[in-house]
């Protein structure tokens, strides 16, 4: 069982949240919930929970603000928030979940799962990504891998594939063993869609164009990538990657 704390400065966003928990997720408690993040840390320092529900946009301090003056974090995070296409972006580079308002039921329960499954809290240097790009501090090369033990964090050229295993992403690295991503081939192509160098070939393949060195023709045909392992190409997506040559 995880003790979690909502923070939002909206009543009923906090409200409509709790009722959520209760009625979708059994493995979550919900201890207690805060109007603003300043009161929201006076509990934090004295009954850590193993979770916060944390909004972006609150009045005199906000979310992030809050996570920079709690570092390191001893507890997981999800965000919630409003719309906004250019922090879903950041978000995804860092491989930090977050539920956009009003918050799906489905999409909830998923969140947690990841999180159960993972029993891992964000590591600095994923605040530390997150932030740099929400404030346009700069830019980081690598990109956050998350697995069952946690995190890795691997410089994105180094990536020679990924490919797809049901809800999970297989990564190939050059010179070192895979990794098997807790995340789905789609969220992986979100999170290095600023890469691009990255393609989507196939349904179930994402190939870094630096590391292919062979294309053959067929009716999708397929890759040789620098690892002398073969990518396949769907037909649908031939022509676009016929462009890149």
């Amino acid at each position: 069982m995880l003790k979690a704390i909502i923070i939002d400065d909206e009543a009923h966003c906090r409200e409509s949240l709790h009722i959520l928990l209760t009625e979708n997720c059994p493995d979550i408690t919900v201890m207690d919930s805060f109007s603003s993040a300043a009161k929201a840390m006076e509990s934090i320092a004295h009954n850590p929970p193993d979770l916060v529900f944390l909004d972006i946009e609150m009045p005199g301090m906000n979310g992030f603000d809050m996570l920079e003056k709690l570092m390191p974090l001893n507890f997981s995070v999800i965000f919630t928030t409003g719309y906004d296409q250019y922090a879903i972006k950041a978000f995804h580079y860092s491989a930090i979940d977050y539920l956009i308002k009003p918050i799906d039921p489905g999409e909830l329960k998923y969140a947690i799962e990841k999180l159960v499954y993972q029993k891992s809290r964000p590591i600095p240097e994923q605040i530390e990504m997150l932030l740099a790009r929400i404030y346009k501090k700069k830019s980081f090369n690598k990109i956050a891998i998350p697995t069952s033990e946690g995190f890795e964090l691997v410089a994105a050229d180094q990536v020679l594939y990924f490919e797809a295993n049901n809800t999970y992403t297989h990564v190939i690295i050059k010179n070192r063993p895979k990794l098997i991503a807790c995340r789905t081939l789609k969220e992986m192509e979100e999170q290095v869609e600023d890469h691009d160098y990255f393609i989507r070939v196939h349904n179930s393949y994402i190939v870094n164009l630096n590391e292919v060195i062979k294309y053959v023709r067929g009716e999708g045909g397929y890759l040789v990538m620098s690892d002398n392992n073969t990518v396949n190409v769907s037909r649908s997506r031939k022509d676009d990657l016929l462009q890149f040559f």
